[in-house]
C-alpha cells in the first residue's frame, strides 16, 4: 500500500527508510516513481543514492527534474548517482546541466557526468568543452596534446583538485610548451605535497627560466630532503652561475644525497663555479663515499688549481673509486702536480697517513712516496722500496705483509686474490694465516686457502 510506503519513508530510522527504498527498487508496480522521487531528498546519503539508481528502472520523465536538482547535492556520491541515472534515462534536457558539471570538484562525479553525456550523444562544441571532457575522464596526457588550450582547465585542477589530481595537472602542464607553464609551476611549488613540488621542479628545470630562481631557491629550506635535492638540480639549470652562492650554502646540507646532488650540479657548471672550490674541497673528507667521489670529479671539471693539495690527499682515500677519480682530476687541475708547492704542503699529512688505522690509506701513502721518488732527507722519511735489482721471488717476498692484510679485507674479491697469491708465493710463514682463512665466510676463499696450504707441503 502506497500510504504505508510513505510512512516508512518518513520514519526516523534510516534503516527503515533504506528498506523501503530497496523494496521500491525491486517492485514492478507503476506507482513507485513518486515515492522514489520523494526519497531523493532523504537526509541519509545512502537512501538518496539508492533512490536515484532505482529510478533507472522506472524510465519515467517525471524523475528527470528531481534528478537534475540532485546534481546540486553537497555530497559527491549523490551527484554521481544522479548523473549516472540521467545518462541512462537519455533525456536531452539533462545535457546542459551535465555539461556544467564537467567542472565538478570530485573526480568520480566528473567521470560519471562524462559517461552520461556520451550516452546522451553529446559532443564537445569547442576546444574548451573538449578539454573539460577529457579531464573528466582523467586522461591528462590527451589533454596535454591539446597544447595551450588545455592550460586554463589544468590550472583550475591544480588549484582546486585533490592532491593526486594536482600532481597529474602538473605533469600534464609540463608537457605543454607555453610561457604560462612557468608561472603555473611556480604556483605549484607552494603546494604542501612533496610529489607535486618535485614534479614542478622537474618542469622548471626543463624550461630553464631564470625568473623562476627566487621561488626555487626558497625551497632549499624545505624539510624534505628529496625536495631539496630536486631544488638543487633545478636551481643550477635555471640560474647557472647566479645560483652558485645558494649552492655553496647547500654543500653543508644534513642529507648526503643533497650534498651529492649539489656537488654534481656545481661540477656541471665547470669554471663558472670557481667560487665553490673551498666548499667542495671540504667534502673530500665527507663520511659518504659517493659525496667524496662527486667532489673529486667536480673539482676536476671546475679546473681550480687551488684544489691540487686536497686532491693529492684524495689519492689516499680508503675507497678505490675515489682514488681513481682523484688521479684523473689531478691531471685536469695541475698536470705537474708532482713538482707543485701544493704537494710539499701536504707531505706532512701523507706521512701521517702511514700510521692510519685503515689498510688502504696506509698502503696508498706508501705507494705515493714510491711513485714520487722523494728524497728521504727532504721528507724525513725513508719508504721501504724494493732493491733495484730484486728478483721476482724477492719481490713476492716483499709483498707478503700486503697479502697478509688483504687476506682479511672486508672485500671478498681481495681476500680471494690474496689467498690465490699465497698459493704462488709458497712461503711457509703463510701457514698460520692461511689456516685462519680456511674458515672464511666465502666458499671460494676457503677453497683457495686450502689449495694454498696444500702448495706449502
Amino acid at each position: 500500500m502506497l500510504w504505508w510506503t510513505y510512512q516508512q519513508l518518513r520514519s526516523g530510522s534510516a534503516k527503515t527508510r533504506l528498506t523501503a527504498v530497496e523494496k521500491l527498487a525491486r517492485s514492478a508496480e507503476a506507482d513507485t516513481v513518486e515515492p522514489l522521487i520523494f526519497a531523493l531528498k532523504d537526509k541519509d546519503l545512502t537512501v538518496r543514492c539508492l533512490a536515484a539508481k532505482a529510478l533507472v528502472r522506472c524510465e519515467d520523465r517525471r524523475a528527470v527534474e528531481p534528478l537534475l536538482q540532485m546534481l546540486r547535492d553537497k555530497e559527491p556520491l549523490a551527484r554521481t548517482a544522479a548523473a549516472e541515472t540521467l545518462g541512462q534515462l537519455r533525456d536531452p534536457v539533462a545535457v546542459n546541466w551535465l555539461v556544467g558539471l564537467l567542472r565538478d570538484p570530485d573526480p568520480g562525479a566528473r567521470a560519471a557526468v562524462s559517461r552520461s553525456l556520451q550516452q546522451l550523444g553529446w559532443r564537445p562544441g569547442d576546444d574548451s568543452q573538449r578539454v573539460l571532457q577529457i579531464l573528466a575522464m582523467g586522461n591528462l596526457r590527451q589533454v596535454a596534446e591539446l597544447g595551450p588550450q588545455a592550460i586554463d582547465p589544468l590550472l583550475e585542477m591544480l588549484r582546486t583538485g585533490a592532491p593526486d589530481k594536482q600532481f597529474s595537472a602538473v605533469r600534464a602542464l609540463g608537457e605543454i610548451n607555453d610561457p604560462r607553464v612557468v608561472k603555473a609551476m611556480i604556483e605549484a611549488l607552494g603546494k604542501p605535497n612533496p610529489g607535486i613540488q618535485i614534479a614542478a621542479l622537474g618542469t622548471l628545470e626543463r624550461f630553464a627560466d631564470p625568473s623562476s630562481c627566487p621561488a626555487i631557491e626558497r625551497l632549499l629550506k624545505d624539510s624534505n630532503a628529496n625536495v631539496r635535492g630536486a631544488v638543487v638540480e633545478a636551481l643550477a639549470r635555471c640560474g647557472g652561475e647566479r645560483a652558485v652562492p645558494a649552492l655553496i650554502r647547500t654543500l653543508k646540507d644534513t642529507s648526503w644525497d643533497v650534498r651529492n646532488a649539489t656537488v654534481k650540479a656545481l661540477g656541471v657548471l665547470g669554471p663558472a663555479a670557481a667560487a665553490a672550490v673551498d666548499g667542495i674541497s671540504k667534502l673530500l673528507r665527507d663520511a659518504d663515499r659517493d659525496v667524496r667521489e662527486s667532489a673529486v670529479i667536480a673539482l676536476g671539471r671546475i679546473g681550480a688549481r687551488g684544489a691540487t693539495g686536497p686532491l693529492i690527499l684524495s689519492l689516499l682515500d680508503a675507497e678505490s673509486i675515489v682514488r681513481s677519480a682523484a688521479t684523473v682530476s689531478l691531471q685536469q687541475v695541475c698536470r705537474n702536480w708532482e713538482q707543485s708547492e701544493a704537494l710539499r704542503e701536504v707531505l706532512p699529512e701523507i706521512k701521517n697517513a702511514l700510521n692510519h688505522s685503515e689498510y688502504w690509506v696506509r698502503h696508498s701513502a706508501i705507494k705515493l712516496f714510491e711513485q714520487l721518488k722523494l728524497d728521504p732527507e727532504t721528507v724525513e722519511f725513508t719508504p721501504p722500496p724494493l732493491p733495484p735489482a730484486a728478483s721476482p721471488a724477492e719481490r713476492m717476498q716483499a709483498a707478503f705483509p700486503i697479502l697478509a692484510d688483504l687476506l682479511f679485507d672486508r672485500d671478498r674479491d681481495l681476500r680471494l686474490a690474496a689467498a690465490e697469491a699465497f698459493g704462488h708465493l709458497r712461503d711457509q710463514r703463510a701457514a698460520a694465516i692461511l689456516g685462519a682463512a680456511v674458515n672464511d665466510t666465502d666458499h671460494a676463499v676457503q677453497t683457495a686457502a686450502k689449495q694454498a696450504l696444500a702448495a706449502l707441503n
